[in-house]
């Protein structure tokens, strides 16, 4: 059941922002194995002084364009299914909005299934 925060600079059109949230949802159900439906995600804008990155570390040359991700999920991907989600999701971003591959920072966050709740107070 994965939860999706997606964080950018502020400025993109709608459809940008939409498309994003699209190329991450898919990948989530594609790659991840969630349940088609299971799309649960928060897309935040930030000025330039609130978006704060090394523009240069691990000698990755990132731009003002940079998208962070983080996807927070159960345990139980494998690291193949790690290692495509990551690829896949550069590589749609790129092929669908020009971001280039630098410019996608992804954080994948693995928690236990009693970690979560998804309405009334009650655990899954």
């Amino acid at each position: 059941m994965p939860f999706a925060r997606i964080d950018l600079a502020k400025g993109k059109p709608p459809e940008y922002r939409a498309t994003v949230g699209d190329v991450v949802y898919e990948g989530i159900v594609g790659i991840l194995k969630a349940p088609d439906g299971d799309r649960f995600q928060v897309i935040g804008e930030h000025a330039p002084e609130n978006f704060v990155f090394d523009p240069n570390f691990l000698n990755i040359k990132r731009s003002p364009d940079l998208i962070y991700i983080q996807v927070t999920s159960t345990v139980g991907n494998t690291k193949e299914q790690k290692l495509g989600f990551f690829r896949q999701v550069a590589d749609e971003l790129n092929r669908r909005l020009g971001v280039r591959r630098e410019d996608v920072f992804i954080s994948l966050v693995f928690v236990d299934r009693e970690d979560w709740s998804f309405g009334n107070g009650e655990p899954w």
